[in-house]
This record gives C-alpha cells, structure tokens and sequence, in this order.
C-alpha cells in the first residue's frame, strides 16, 4: 500500500526564551541562516536603536532599517533599501507592524525572513499573512511563512501589558472561528482541514484554561507558542479560515467604520465572545466570559468605546469584510433590530456573570 502524506511549511526554528535578542548572532548561525551575521534587521522607530545597540556585538555585518510598518507603502519603501546588497535573510525585530512590513519586503524579493517578536499583540509572528494598511484599508496579503519565529520573553515582559495581553484574545478566538468552519462544513459542504484545526485548538485551549497570568512566565510561554502555533494552522490550511471566522469579521468591520477602535486582539476576543453567543453555545459562552475578564480584556462594546448603535453597525457591516467566508453572521443574517435585541440579551447575560 503506498504511504501518503503531505508537505507542510513550518519555520525551521521557534525559539521562547529571554535574552534572544542579545544572542541573535549565534541563534541565526547555529540555525544555519547566517553564519556570518550578514542580515538586513528590521526595527520599528520606537525601540529601534535600543535593539541596534543589543544586536551589534553579534551581529557586526548586519545593516539595520527603520520602518514604520503597517501600511503597504512603507512595505514597499522597505523592500527597495533590501535591494542595495544581497543578504542571508531579512530580520523584523518588533511588534506586528515591523514584523509584516518585513515579511512583505522580503517576501518580494523571495529572502528568507526571520521573525523576532518582542510582543505578543497577535497571531502575525508566525503566519503567513501581512495585514498591511493600502489606500485606508486593512489588507491581508499571503507570504512566505517566517524560516524562523524567535520570541524573547524580556522584551515582553517590558512592554505595554496591554499590547501584551490582546494576543490573549486572538488566540481565544480560534474556539469561534472554528466552530464558523464546522458550521460552514454542514451547511454548505466546505472543505475542512482536521491537522490545521488541531493546531488552532490546541493553542487556544490552552490559553483558555491557564490559571497563570502576564506576570508568570509559564502562561506567557504558553501564549506565544499559542500564536505561533495559530500561524501554522493558517500555514497548513494556506487560509486564515482556523483562525478567523465572524470574530475577525467584526474586527475588519470596526477597522473599516472606526477606526482606531480597540487593538485587533482585544476586538477579536470581544468578536468571538459576542459569535459565541448568538452561537448559543452557554459552556462555551461562560469559560471565554471568565477568561477575558480574568485578563482585564473587554467583553462589550462599551469597553473599547463603541457605542451600541455604532456595535450594531459594525455586525452588520461584518458579513461583507469577507464575502467568501461562512460565519454564524452569515447563517443567522439578522436585521438591524435583531442585532440591536441580540446586543441587549448579550450585555444581560454578562451582567449576570
């Protein structure tokens, strides 16, 4: 009987430790990227030359570029500097901005890309998606997954908590997304990928269940190995569709009505905690209801400054962020007054918690 199997992109080495920044030089050759430490690091404006000082002893050859990251204009402006000598791999040292901005410089020119997170904001240190910003809209442009996913827990720990703790709420999401693709595989016969969901589910269930917090070097390992382990479903499946489903409609409908609304991991856990309930799935509705409350993550609109009128607007807005994607707002479709009756009986039952 012949053996089947498939192929899967991964990155070649993940490393979750403290003091990976400092110790780039020698995690790049032992990884075999770079022996020489002839890299283009990329950094963000904010803690750019922090980073270039810390890097230097080790990685002496290296040309550091400041982006500003986020737009696929600075992209571009990013990936024609990569152009002036030829390097081992392109380095985004940062939060998402930097890292995506990175990942599509290099992935224009077809280099190696190693991503180096000092955040935990989202799910984009290991993916192989740009979310970039062209003509005043949010895009997710496919590239190649990152050779390398390094996170140093040093950084993190000295970051905004904040940041931080959003990706606790992209991670969580994963329970909505994948139960939109279960519902998208009964109703209307979708391919579904079981490797990429275990890989969603696993991350997002042990998210969920952890007692530690962002003070515990425990949960804060199991967080980003948690991201991570969400870009590799999306890099299995080569969609975002483990990962995302009406959660992420509503934040691509609240970056697109107001933007500026909320972080895309704090929008994304009150998405999937709202998809939750018009799912209603109540088991699942009260452990993700605790769960965000626990992070000091918000669970309604109020909490991220929307308006009900304005959160109306946005779930209705939603379905068309992704018209190819089958979600609980597609299935149910509801009108502007159920969505506003929904909204009600929603902030009730979290009252009651």
């Amino acid at each position: 009987m012949p053996l089947l199997a498939r192929s899967v992109q991964t990155p070649l080495h993940i490393h979750v430790r403290r003091g990976a920044v400092a110790d780039l030089g020698h995690i790049l050759a032992d990884g075999r990227i770079s022996a020489g430490g002839d890299v283009a690091v990329v950094v963000g404006p904010g803690q750019g030359e922090g980073i270039a000082d810390l890097i230097r002893p080790s990685l002496g050859s290296a040309d550091v570029y400041t982006t500003a990251g986020g737009t696929v204009d600075a992209a571009l402006e990013l990936a024609a500097k990569l152009r002036t000598r030829s390097y081992d791999a392109v380095v985004g040292i940062g939060g998402g901005k930097t890292i995506d901005a990175a990942k599509y410089a290099a992935n224009r020119w077809g280099m190696p890309m190693v991503s180096v997170a000092t955040s935990l904001a989202n799910d984009g240190i290991a993916s192989p998606v740009a979310s970039l910003v062209h003509d005043g809209i949010k895009g997710s442009y496919g590239v190649h997954i990152p050779y390398a996913v390094i996170v140093d827990l040093d950084f993190v720990e000295n970051g905004q908590e904040r940041v931080n703790r959003a990706g606790i709420g992209d991670v969580i999401s994963n329970i909505s997304a994948l139960a939109d693709w279960d519902l998208g595989r009964e109703v209307r016969g979708e391919p579904f990928d079981g490797l990429a969901a275990s890989l969603a589910r696993m991350g997002a269930e042990a998210v969920l269940t952890h007692p530690g917090d962002m003070n515990d070097d425990g949960f804060v390992t199991v967080l980003a190995e948690s991201l991570i382990s969400s870009g590799l479903a999306m890099a299995v499946c080569g969609s975002s569709r483990p990962c995302s489903g009406g959660c992420h409609e509503i934040v691509h409908a609240t970056d697109t009505l107001f933007p500026g609304t909320g972080s895309h991991g704090e929008l994304a856990g009150l998405g999937a905690l709202f998809c939750t309930f018009l799912r209603g799935d109540e088991r699942r509705f009260a452990q993700m209801a605790q769960c965000l409350a626990r992070h000091g993550l918000p669970r309604t609109p109020s909490d991220v400054g929307l308006e009900a009128d304005r959160f109306v607007e946005v779930v209705e807005f939603a379905p068309r962020t992704r018209p190819d994607r089958y979600t609980i707002l597609e299935h149910l479709a509801l009108s502007t007054d159920e969505i506003r009756r929904k909204l009600a009986d929603y902030d009730d039952a979290l009252a009651q918690r």
